[in-house]
């Protein structure tokens, strides 16, 4: 293919992405062909297939808009790109067949970090709202790879964005700017990494403190230092639900009372995906919730406005709160009665027709949906 060619096609995979709403795209080499696919939603689609002689050439001129090491293909590299002025972090792995190329799209759109967007129940809205208004402690968001946990705190840290606060983050990487805000990326290479930037903050004179993630025991122990001298910090955790979070701080080596005294709200969340209001349909059967009969839902069809019948994601959550009871139950390792609102909260959506019970089931798995939270009749 002339090399033109080959930079319009490429161009236009990318700006198709974009169009599509696409988080993330995959270049993929099996031994006859070269695979495209791209995350929309939340789930990968196929987009497209080229012949496999095409992979050196596609491969080279992502990594040159990247400017990574074109010759270097035994090693991984990360890097970034710019295409209609979004950001798009590129990372490359060698792999049986040539190289495989992932970019993940920077959803850098500021104005759309607005708490009121999250999906949040009026209640929830409310309470997330007043804790980010508290002068000290510390507020978790948890939940899987791609639930949505760093917007959430994204908008909450736009939300209280005010010239009175002085807020800094230290982030790997730094996925959405935000002006007012002081930013700064971990650099490994360097030798900067999220405790010593943490350290380095804490001289800066900070109201409130964002870190990225919460991986080890250092970082872990200066964010609830930091929770307990005045400080109000943000941070997110890789677990399944509230409790879950608690567990996995006392795992890192961090002791009950110090969780007791700084801790003021954990949140876990799920993104599922909407039906498309152009084409969903009515189910014929009925579902039970709890003890209320018969609710009709809806099912996804598919249309030119929409991907498989889905049309963008909402958020569905988990709050817990820690309140004076929860701290004694933590500090004396008695057991918390687990929340489980996820499972609830996401029945309620089938219920009002925002997304389906398959969808549910694909986000939350078999397992999460107990028979008395939702059921067919």
């Amino acid at each position: 293919m002339p090399n033109g060619q080959l930079i319009e096609n490429i161009d236009q995979i990318l700006l198709d992405a974009l169009l599509k709403r696409a988080s993330d795209i995959h270049f993929e080499p099996y031994k006859t062909s070269y695979r495209v696919r791209m995350r929309i939603d939340g789930v990968l689609q196929m987009m497209f297939n080229f012949p496999i002689e095409m992979a050196k050439q596609i491969a080279a001129r992502l990594k040159i808009m990247a400017k990574l090491d074109i010759a270097e293909q035994r090693l991984p590299q990360d890097g970034q790109l710019i295409i209609n002025n979004y950001a798009m972090r590129i990372s490359t792995l060698p792999v049986v067949g040539g190289e495989k190329i992932v970019l993940r799209v920077m959803d850098n759109q500021e104005q759309q970090l607005l708490l009121t967007a999250l999906g949040l129940s009026k209640a929830d809205l409310s309470l997330f709202s007043q804790c980010l208004q508290a002068p000290q402690g510390l507020i978790l968001v948890t939940g899987p790879t791609g639930s949505g946990k760093s917007v959430t705190l994204y908008s909450g840290l736009k939300s209280i964005n005010q010239i009175d606060r002085n807020i800094c983050s230290v982030e790997d990487p730094i996925e959405i700017t935000v002006a007012g805000i002081n930013q700064t990326q971990v650099n490994l290479k360097a030798g900067l990494t999220f405790a010593q930037i943490l350290r380095a903050l804490l001289r800066q004179d900070p109201d409130v403190l964002m870190v990225g993630e919460i991986r080890d025991y250092e970082t872990a122990a200066i964010a609830i230092q930091a929770a307990q001298t005045g400080h109000l910090v943000l941070s997110t955790l890789h677990t399944n639900s509230t409790i879950e979070a608690i567990t996995r701080l006392n795992q890192m080596g961090i002791a009950n009372y110090l969780l007791a005294s700084s801790l003021q709200l954990v949140i876990a969340q799920r993104l599922v995906r909407k039906l498309c209001k152009h084409c969903k349909r009515q189910a014929e059967d009925k579902i039970t919730f709890n003890d209320l009969q018969n609710y009709t839902h809806f099912l996804p069809t598919g249309c030119q406005h929409c991907i498989g019948g889905y049309h963008g994601r909402v958020g569905i959550y988990e709050f817990l709160v820690i309140t004076p009871e929860i701290q004694q139950q933590i500090v004396n390792q008695r057991p918390i009665t687990p929340q489980q609102m996820i499972p609830t909260a996401g029945c309620e959506l089938v219920k009002s027709g925002v997304t389906s019970f398959a969808e549910i089931e694909r986000v939350l798995g078999f397992t999460n949906l107990n028979s008395s939270d939702c059921l067919r009749s």
